[in-house]
């Protein structure tokens, strides 16, 4: 079962009114009800109004305040989430200034995702608190993690850290199944980093082995995977997921940075004498089939040996020239 499936918050786009209809109703409402409430006391006796229009125009002006305050603005790429003592009534997507319920209540403003990776536990609660008419951005939002320690498949000690660019696809999932989307984010972001970097090792794979180094675009792949199955339950979709930061950690880089040097070192011997073997070997076929000179075992010994010290050699080499004969 998905996690879709599991929430019974599911978003519903729905439409409200015009704020353009009815902001000038309004006013026009509010204006009559003033003029009524006038025309009460100037119609009435000295010291003896009307009553019943005194009474109900005083009655009316809190009311038409309170449907003021149900004009608002979106603007594009963000949504309302529409709560009616307590019950989920819909989710606004359309931009632009509208007017709903004035009893649709405002919920809790969740801090952004830059600003609360910055801020402490304390001010990010502060400003959570804050409302702000269930508003939620629909824009891609971008999480830069902070550099993990943690242990590679092979137990060693790296550095990781990664960039996570998600926006918000169920407003009603990211509003009611978690209590703070954007830590929810945050906190499952690195559980899924730390958890992918123990399946990889950091490099030196052993055959057909991905490693974190050698294979960014499969553990970056890898990494998206993992967080579309973990942000689901917040309604929560990743657009990209990729390392930006990979190191062994600083009480093992030395050595290993020695053992790298090593291996390369190795490597670069390893195809030195590769092709100084395929030269001597060239060299011995060529002068035996263009019958330049005949060399017994003892010679082509000793021809290889010089070879072998000149194409292998790291400092310039100084050859000896006999004067005499090759036998002598």
């Amino acid at each position: 079962m998905t996690p879709q499936e599991a929430s019974s918050n599911r978003e519903r786009v729905v439409t409200v009114a015009s704020g353009w209809v009815m902001l000038p109703l309004l006013f026009i409402l509010l204006f009559g009800d003033i003029g009524l409430f006038i025309y009460s006391i100037a119609a009435g006796k000295a010291d003896q109004p009307l009553v019943l229009l005194l009474v109900l125009s005083l009655l009316l002006l809190p009311v038409l305040i309170i449907l003021m305050t149900g004009l608002f603005t979106l603007q594009p790429n963000e949504a309302r989430v529409l709560v009616l003592f307590g019950a989920y009534k819909g989710t606004v997507r359309t931009a632009g200034f509208h007017w709903g319920n004035p009893f649709y209540t405002g919920g809790a403003q969740q801090p952004g995702a830059t600003a609360a990776s910055a801020k402490p536990a304390s001010a990010s609660a502060t400003s959570a608190t804050r409302p702000r008419r269930n508003k939620i951005s629909l824009r891609a939002r971008t999480y830069n993690s902070p550099a993990l320690k943690v242990n590679d498949k092979r137990g060693n000690p790296v550095e990781i850290a990664a960039v996570v660019v998600w926006r918000v696809q169920d407003t009603a999932m990211a509003m009611f199944d978690v209590e703070n989307f954007q830590t929810y984010i945050q906190t499952q972001s690195e559980s899924a980093l730390r958890h992918l970097a123990s399946l990889y090792a950091y490099d030196n794979g052993e055959d057909n082995e991905s490693t974190l180094r050698a294979n960014v675009d499969e553990v970056s792949k890898a990494l998206r995977t993992e967080l579309l199955e973990r942000l689901a339950k917040a309604g929560v979709t990743v657009d990209e997921a990729r390392l930006t930061h990979l190191a062994y950690a600083p009480e093992i880089a030395q050595a290993m940075l020695r053992r790298q040097q090593a291996e390369a070192v190795i490597a670069a011997r390893q195809k030195i004498v590769h092709g100084a073997v395929s030269m001597v070997d060239m060299a011995l076929r060529d002068l035996a089939e263009k019958q330049v000179v005949q060399l017994d075992d003892e010679r082509k010994a000793a021809m290889v040996s010089n070879l072998m010290v000149v194409l292998c050699g790291e400092s310039e080499v100084h050859p000896v020239i006999n004067a005499g004969t090759l036998y002598s």
